[in-house]
């Protein structure tokens, strides 16, 4: 967390050359969201997981509160911000409770791979509601993705399923529709991405508040580490990441965005295995590239389909957690 602070100080200051300083931001952010595999695996082996989900919220909600009260004079939200966020905030708690139930039951590093293909199915999610039809080698990539998910779940044989990597790949499915949906719902509204952030998150605190009023009790038994696991997932993982995402996004192309954030994946594996002291097989090691190959490539087409048919918005894929994971 020092190292974090570090880096946010240095690409604030004048020490740092702009498109280098937005270059950090973009790979701090992909870390970080990278890392929440891991820690939400080390809070979900000490409380529940509604419990885990609860704070999470009601810490980045109150945080999200905080930030909005800096602004004096700020409209908390309009009726159009707690509509959309509402909605956007149901979704978001379906999301975030299968991809929670699915690390608590697989690895850090599987759970970052299998989730980022919300890549390439966002765009097919998308398409459907546009009437735009992908290339040829789209579907080529997916199928790259799905090949390496199929090498990396049955890395030491083959086997069914595990629950855990079957959540995950509900999450991605889920995620994918929470994203394209996001886009339909922000575009051409005037809405604030903190005030819908916020919003969002105290629905799902609401939410999970009332699913895990019975685990409750297990609040006394958190110790210091879970609670800095929960303020990290909170803090840095949600609303610190939208924030400097928002930022960076704006001062940079929708592609070389996209092209930082991917490396989303890389950072899950590498904190899984550094910190988390998982392994993986030869087999699960081919999977994973072919899974990191797969969503870089069918990233870089879709986002060239965009460009040629005059889309100029930044892709969904750039953006699938602006508003989702805080």
């Amino acid at each position: 967390m020092f190292m974090l602070g570090y880096i946010v100080i240095l690409a604030h200051s004048g020490g740092m050359k702009q498109s280098r300083r937005i270059d950090v931001v973009l790979l701090l952010v992909a870390a970080v969201w990278g890392s929440s595999y891991l820690a939400a695996k080390v809070a979900t082996t000490a409380i529940p997981v509604l419990v885990v989900l609860f704070l999470r919220y009601g810490l980045a909600a109150a945080a999200c509160v905080a930030l909005i009260g800096l602004w004096s004079g700020e409209v908390f939200c309009t009726r159009e911000e707690r509509r959309v966020g509402a909605l956007l905030g149901v979704t978001q708690a379906a999301v975030l409770v299968l991809e929670t139930y699915g690390v608590a039951h697989t690895s850090a590093a599987n759970a970052g791979l299998i989730i980022s293909l919300t890549i390439v199915i966002t765009p097919l999610m998308d398409v459907s509601g546009r009437q735009r039809r992908l290339p040829g080698a789209f579907f080529a990539a997916a199928t790259v993705c799905v090949l390496g998910v199929g090498l990396l779940v049955s890395a030491t044989g083959l086997h069914a399923l595990r629950i855990g990597d079957i959540l995950m790949l509900g999450a991605a499915l889920v995620r994918a529709a929470h994203v394209a949906l996001v886009g339909r719902l922000t575009s051409g509204r005037d809405v604030r991405p903190l005030q819908l952030t916020t919003v969002q998150t105290l629905v799902g605190a609401a939410l999970f508040g009332v699913a895990a009023s019975t685990q409750m009790p297990t609040l006394a038994h958190i110790d210091l580490r879970t609670w800095s696991v929960l303020i990290y997932l909170a803090l840095f993982c949600s609303v610190f990441a939208f924030l400097a995402q928002t930022w960076a996004v704006q001062r940079t192309s929708a592609s070389r965005a996209s092209l930082l954030l991917g490396t989303e994946p890389i950072w899950a594996v590498a904190a899984g295995i550094l910190l988390g002291r998982e392994h993986l097989t030869a087999i699960a090691t081919i999977g994973a590239v072919l899974v990191i190959a797969g969503t870089f490539w069918g990233q870089s087409i879709e986002r060239a389909h965009r460009s040629s048919t005059g889309d100029g918005r930044i892709s969904e894929s750039v953006r699938p957690r602006a508003a989702q994971d805080a």
